[in-house]
């Protein structure tokens, strides 16, 4: 797959890179609100920055941030969410640009956007309902929703709590990608002829200031005689797909297996609530555990998926497990091609290797996918070079001599290595 982009080139000068700098911010500041002297920190005069007709290039972020010529500042010229802009990525950063020209120089400024706790922990569903025997043994485990928080950190979610802890109490254990697998275990057995009923409350607690919460009702109905919980095949299933797979695509069959018989073996499969919201991506059959595609995925936006799945009998009792999904990429993505700088001309006894113009190339794709080659048009006295990561710089092959050509066409050609 390729992309040209078509230049009509004249300029005069060399390139450097001058240095960079780093700041951090918290999210949700204001339109407006300073967020550095970038003159200052890279001791540059402000009229340099007018001269320079000084400007920032953000890649494919959106532009959060504007500069002030004027000021030598840089303001906040749309509020940052920063669970929009990196979800669970950390740490979450603009990477920024700033281009000078005549003579012509890059910067580099990293904008970290830290995390403000303005999210509180949320459950999918406001309640969940159980059905268990009044046989069920001391010990029985019963998997509960887990809460999502958007935020990071200790603004994230800490800790739960169930109340009252009569017949229950709360279990936690911590999975290996840092959330917490919960479960409410009996500690009492239950007596349906003295209670046919029982209300509990979850809460989700995270560990901002001041804290945050959110609860989710737990409603229990005692039935009778329902011995054994269903116990998945595996503790951890694995699949692979393709992104941009078509809604319908097969993923796995999962099975879980129940000792009881008649309708209390019957078993039940759901996905549980997930930090992802995977659940609107991924269907599963409650009868068969057959799960397919039902929304996109992406490679760019993840690499791995995890979807929480669960099997209930008709007692009640459940078991947990997971499937970790592999997203395999394809190569969907042309690399993209930005001019950051150029001029309207160059004089002829300009010395060799003098910038002609600098250009930003980004192939979001990964390996073979994302790498890029970019050329120009053959038997011109320019030549095209890799300065640092993702940019080029054209410049002059030899000295030009106006007298033998007065303008030239450059086309810039760049593509990955995919197929």
């Amino acid at each position: 797959m390729r992309r040209q982009v078509l230049l009509f080139l004249w300029l005069s000068c060399t390139i450097a890179v001058c240095g960079q700098v780093s700041y951090s911010i918290p999210e949700e500041m204001e339109k407006g609100s300073l967020v550095c002297n970038v003159a200052q920190d890279l001791g540059l005069d402000v009229k340099r920055l007018k001269s320079g007709k000084a400007r920032l290039h953000s890649g494919d972020s959106a532009e959060f941030i504007e500069l002030s010529r004027e000021r030598g500042v840089l303001l906040i010229r749309e509020r940052i969410d920063r669970e929009t802009l990196c979800g669970e990525t950390t740490p979450c950063a603009l990477h920024l640009q700033m281009i000078l020209e005549n003579p012509m120089e890059l910067f580099r400024i990293t904008v970290e956007i830290t995390d403000v706790n303005d999210n509180a922990p949320s459950f999918a569903s406001s309640e969940k309902r159980f059905e268990i025997s009044e046989l069920a043994i001391v010990g029985s485990k019963f998997v509960l929703d887990k809460a999502v928080d958007a935020d990071i950190g200790s603004n994230g979610l800490q800790s739960y709590l169930l109340k009252p802890t009569d017949h229950f109490i709360l279990k936690l254990e911590s999975e290996a990608d840092g959330r917490k697998k919960v479960e409410m275990v009996l500690q009492k057995p239950l007596d349906r002829e003295r209670e046919r009923h029982l209300s509990l409350l979850l809460t989700a607690v995270d560990g901002g200031q001041p804290r945050k919460s959110g609860t989710m009702q737990i409603s229990v109905n005692i039935l009778d005689v329902n011995d054994n919980a269903p116990v998945f095949s595996k503790s951890v299933y694995k699949a692979s797909l393709k992104e941009n797979s078509p809604r319908g695509t097969s993923v796995i069959a999962v099975s879980a297996s129940d000792k009881d018989g008649g309708s209390n073996g019957e078993i039940a499969y759901s996905i549980s609530n997930s930090r992802q919201r995977l659940s609107d991506m991924f269907k599963i059959d409650r009868e068969t555990g057959a799960v397919i595609l039902t929304g996109e995925i992406d490679y760019e936006k993840a690499k791995v998926l995890q979807v929480d799945i669960e099997a209930t009998d008709n007692g009640g009792l459940s078991d947990s497990s997971k499937i970790i999904i592999d997203v395999i990429d394809i190569n969907d993505n042309r690399p993209q091609v930005k001019i950051l700088s150029k001029s309207e001309y160059i004089l002829e006894n300009a010395p060799e290797s003098t910038v002609v113009a600098m250009l930003s190339v980004n192939d979001p794709d990964s390996e073979k996918n994302g790498e890029v080659r970019c050329r120009i048009n053959d038997e011109i006295p320019f030549k095209i070079e890799n300065a640092i990561g993702g940019f080029y710089s054209l410049v002059t092959e030899v000295a030009l001599d106006r007298e033998v050509d007065a303008q030239y066409n450059i086309t810039v050609s760049c593509s990955d290595e995919g197929v």
